[in-house]
């Protein structure tokens, strides 16, 4: 029988998991990098839970922002879903062979490598944001993605107009996304920043589309792995669920202001998020500890 005070400490342990769940469903879906970079830290940092279990909410928090974020994104035309399954099988097959590698490649140079590479796409970020530059126009477009159909179209609400786009270097992207699927398997990081890099820095498609491309892929990564956190006891049911159900609130209102957001201001926001992260992942690959 549960008391009335342990009552008023589950009620109000809810209530918390829901506002940090919607706060982590807005920015994971405007910025597409999921809400486990941002639950993760609030979790053992500001209020003190294992890792084991923050780690298992933060596997839940990503599938819910994909969800949340996904259904919008589709009805309105804004991810590319060609480009998302034909990446996805670069992720999965590099993630299984992450879990292979397991013992076997010291952690320390994925980290150095994927460090610089998530630098570079910031650096990259902020030439294209002086420069003005988010469209991708070439008068001969790229061989391989005119074959695969991965050119798109989407309806910019802050510009009130549709935008043409085109993809470049798909062999780049996908062997960026392979490598991330082995970092994520091998080192348990989140890849949702290097969706968006591979997208974005290498396979030059505009912010919107990548961010929201890259939200449909998380999910499908997550919910693969979503079964081995369960049965291994790390995803309790009283922070998972109101978590999750703040974070399908959050993501469907986030999916909706990204899109009437200019792609410069989420630009803005993301470089420090992905060179911060990028810095981080070299520090950690140095052994340099804060």
């Amino acid at each position: 029988m549960i008391d009335e005070e342990e009552f008023e400490i589950m009620i109000q342990t809810a209530l918390i998991m829901m506002g940090v769940g919607i706060f982590a469903g807005i920015a994971g879906s405007i910025l597409g990098i999921g809400g486990g970079m941002i639950i993760t830290p609030i979790l053992t940092l500001g209020m003190g839970l294992n890792i084991k279990y923050a780690i298992g909410a933060s596997i839940i928090a990503v599938i819910a922002t994909s969800s949340g974020s996904t259904i919008a994104y589709l009805r309105d035309n804004v991810l590319n879903l060609r480009v998302a399954m034909f990446l996805e099988i670069a992720t999965t097959t590099g993630a299984i062979t992450g879990a292979l590698l397991t013992g076997v490649l010291d952690p320390k140079y994925l980290y150095l490598l994927f460090g610089c590479l998530l630098v570079f796409s910031g650096w990259n970020m902020y030439r294209k944001l002086r420069r003005g530059q988010e469209v991708l126009q070439r008068v001969e477009p790229d061989r391989i993605a005119t074959k695969l159909k991965l050119n798109g179209t989407y309806y910019d609400k802050a510009e009130m107009k549709d935008v043409d786009y085109q993809v470049e270097n798909v062999p780049a992207g996908f062997t960026v996304m392979f490598g991330a699927g082995v970092a994520s398997g091998l080192l348990g990081i989140g890849s949702g920043a290097f969706k968006v890099m591979a997208m974005d820095t290498f396979m030059k498609m505009p912010l919107k589309p990548s961010s929201s491309t890259s939200n449909l892929m998380m999910g499908v990564t997550a919910a693969a792995s979503a079964t081995v956190y369960f049965f291994n006891g790390s995803i309790l049911p009283g922070i998972a669920v109101p978590m999750a159900l703040g974070i399908l609130g959050g993501a469907v209102i986030g999916s909706r202001v990204m899109q009437i957001l200019p792609s410069r201001w989420i630009r803005i926001v993301f470089i420090p998020i992905i060179l911060y992260i990028g810095l981080q992942m070299l520090f950690k690959g140095l052994g340099v500890h804060f």
